[in-house]
């Protein structure tokens, strides 16, 4: 059985299905190289506007694969530590992919999978959605996901749910910061529906400049530097042949021309 479902729609919108749902879409070694590759091929694709992450089954992600930890730790040292880079390389891939990501937390949501949404953009989850770090009461720690995850809901809080592998819902995710909307079970795909329909409404070079600069931002101070960097991107913007459409269209009261006629 194929791990890892794609798919790529007519709208550009390409969808990522974890596919291993006897397992709760655990990752492996499998998984994880499947969804590096994936990753790094939708990237260069023209026709790829969005990425979407799905889980098949009653789980999203359940974090690790327990069997696959277990042999692995009783390889070399070496073979170990390379086992968990690639968790990490598939992870940065995730999180610095040049398209907008949108994942769909249905079910439960664990460790790893936890990280996967830390590493989204956009985050719509099922209102009846759980999540849980619980490495610790596995005797290990949720070392690779900490500095996504510190990013995404900050430090204070991570420390405790990452003590405590305590288990929480949906809406705390959105009050941490982890999910941006949540659905009703049976509405989850109309949200994403619409979230889809806005951000396909942007300009693609656009989108793909706001996550490299924002990133360039982050845990940067505001100093003469990064001014200038944000002077020198603005100015590449406004003159490229994507902002001059834009502005145009604007102004001429029509659709620019990367958004698909009705």
């Amino acid at each position: 059985m194929t791990t890892l479902l794609q798919s790529v729609d007519a709208n550009g919108v390409a969808t990522l299905t974890l596919n291993r749902p006897d397992k709760r879409n655990a990752l492996d070694h499998e998984l994880i190289g499947a969804l590096k590759e994936a990753l790094e091929g939708l990237d260069t694709r023209a026709d790829v506007r969005i990425i979407t992450l799905e889980g098949a089954g009653d789980y999203f992600c359940a974090g690790g694969d327990i069997g696959s930890m277990i042999r692995v730790a009783q390889r070399s040292s070496s073979a170990n530590e390379q086992d968990a880079l690639a968790l990490a390389r598939m992870l940065h891939a995730l999180d610095t992919v040049s398209k907008p990501t949108i994942a769909l937390a249905k079910g439960v949501v664990v460790g790893g999978g936890v990280g996967l949404l830390a590493c989204c953009d956009i985050v719509v989850a099922a209102d009846d959605a759980s999540f849980s770090l619980n490495e610790v009461r596995l005797g290990l720690l949720p070392a690779i996901v900490a500095p996504f995850l510190i990013r995404a809901i900050g430090l204070r809080q991570l420390r405790r749910y990452a003590l405590t592998a305590e288990r929480f819902s949906a809406v705390e995710a959105q009050k941490l910061g982890l999910v941006h909307r949540v659905a009703p079970r049976l509405e989850v795909n109309l949200a994403h529906a619409a979230i889809v329909a806005d951000v396909l409404r942007g300009a693609p070079g656009a989108q793909a400049d706001v996550k490299s600069f924002f990133a360039e931002c982050h845990g940067h101070g505001v100093d003469a530097e990064l001014l200038r960097e944000a002077a020198h991107r603005l100015a590449a913007r406004r003159s490229s042949a994507e902002a001059q459409e834009g502005l145009s269209a604007f102004l001429e009261k029509r659709a620019p021309h990367w958004i698909a006629a009705d």
